[in-house]
């Protein structure tokens, strides 16, 4: 079962029209059944109609198609041990670093950051050019943050991504470059381990002018894809005394026992065993190399087990949905209140001759609309498929789904795990 993914980037009707197409191919209850979402008098219940114009192989298809959903959520999904878990000592590092954009269209900092003016300052000095940090005034430049993370058995001259944000007052980076700037491993601000530069990708806008504006998304954070060069590798270690330790990247104790009891058929010469819900530990036999036994073992499927999840990501309003998502009994009230301010400027105009002064009144106009509030109740057991067509029928935008979703885990009803990003 794949994720339901819902993003902003596309209108309303859209989004939810990608959801009702996911609940229409998966869910039994859309062939006719009725959904728990939509019984006891919810949105767009249509009744008990039963199947319409299904030949016997399209009612088996979807049979099977349920069935295999089902197995899925009380079984788990086969995976490879290499896709949900690690050996110990294979790890990435995190690095940092601070940096000077340049390029801005005026959004950049004002003369209050200081970070900025020494930046500034700095950086023609070591051309050789001299400046006084207290004269710089440069709303073309920013002062940035650049995080990356170092990937396992990084060699120099490979390229990694970079994110960076802003430090100071700067209104956005749409259209900066990143000036080369090094960055330091995490508690060592002597060593350079990875040189950065690049032109600054931005996922949104924001733009203004005539006193009116509009704006998407995050503009005062972006990435620089390959944007920066390892310049120090870090070793690593994965043997410690003759054993190697396999860490789960979500500790599960059904999912370890599973690993456990299949690494002993597969591969009894290593002696498997369960340490706790995250760790398996094994003994590395005597003359097998570790990248051998790494190689052997990375490979075995098994059965994974998680707890239900739900992943928000609040800067761009991106939902994912765990297929395992359960909700019980509940009855959601939404509703919305929109206020709007329209500023328009007349002239005010003296008669010839009058010694008056032309002036600009600004005259504001405000709108409330405050919507009707909408109600849906949910049946128990209701899945992530219900939910889907919940959300379609009520018509919500992606911040209101998220604002449902948080009532529903503080309530008690959405049986998941909430994971803000």
């Amino acid at each position: 079962m794949k994720p339901i993914i819902s993003t902003p980037s596309h209108s309303p009707k859209a989004l939810f029209a990608a959801l009702a197409l996911v609940f229409l191919t998966v869910s039994p209850f859309a062939q006719g059944g009725g959904s728990p979402a939509t019984q006891g008098g919810g949105p767009g219940a249509k009744g008990n109609a039963g199947p319409v114009n299904m030949t016997p192989e399209q009612v088996k298809n979807a049979a099977d198609k349920q069935e295999k959903i089902l197995r899925g959520e009380q079984e788990g999904v086969e995976v490879r041990l290499k896709d949900i878990a690690r050996f110990r000592g294979i790890r990435a590092q995190q690095l940092k670093g601070v940096g000077l954009v340049t390029g801005l269209a005026g959004t950049g900092d004002s003369k209050k950051s200081a970070v900025t003016r020494e930046l500034f300052a700095n950086y023609f000095k070591e051309m050789g050019i001299k400046i006084d940090p207290a004269e710089v005034d440069n709303k073309n430049c920013a002062a940035v943050m650049i995080t990356a993370e170092l990937p396992p058995f990084a060699t120099s001259g490979q390229y990694i991504d970079i994110s960076v944000e802003t430090i100071g007052d700067a209104k956005s980076l749409v259209g900066g470059t990143l000036v080369q700037s090094f960055m330091y491993l995490v508690g060592d601000n002597q060593t350079v381990y990875a040189a950065a530069q690049g032109q600054i990708t931005v996922g949104g806008y924001d733009v203004s002018g005539g006193g009116s504006s509009a704006s998407k998304g995050h503009v005062t954070a972006g990435t620089i894809p390959s944007g920066a060069i390892v310049e120090k590798s870090l070793p690593a270690k994965f043997v410690f005394d003759n054993r190697m330790y396999l860490d789960l990247d979500d500790p599960d104790i059904t999912t370890a026992q599973r690993v456990t009891e299949k690494l002993r058929d597969m591969f009894p010469q290593f002696l498997p065993h369960a340490d706790n819900a995250g760790t398996i530990s094994m003994t590395l036999p005597e003359g097998v190399s570790p990248i051998l036994a790494m190689s052997q073992i990375e490979p075995v499927k098994v059965k994974s087990d998680a707890q239900a999840t739900i992943v928000i990501d609040e800067k761009t309003g991106t939902i994912v949905f765990g297929a395992n998502v359960k909700v019980g009994p509940a009855a959601i009230a939404q509703g919305s209140l929109n206020v709007r301010i329209d500023t328009v400027f007349d002239v005010s105009q003296p008669a010839p001759l009058s010694k008056g002064e032309t002036v600009i009144i600004p005259t504001s106009n405000i709108t409330v609309d405050e919507k009707t509030a909408q109600i849906a109740t949910l049946a128990p057991n209701t899945t992530v498929q219900d939910l889907a067509k919940m959300f379609q029928a009520l018509q919500l935008k992606p911040k209101d789904i998220i604002s449902i979703l948080r009532a529903l885990r503080t309530q008690g009803a959405l049986k998941a795990r909430i994971i803000s990003q």
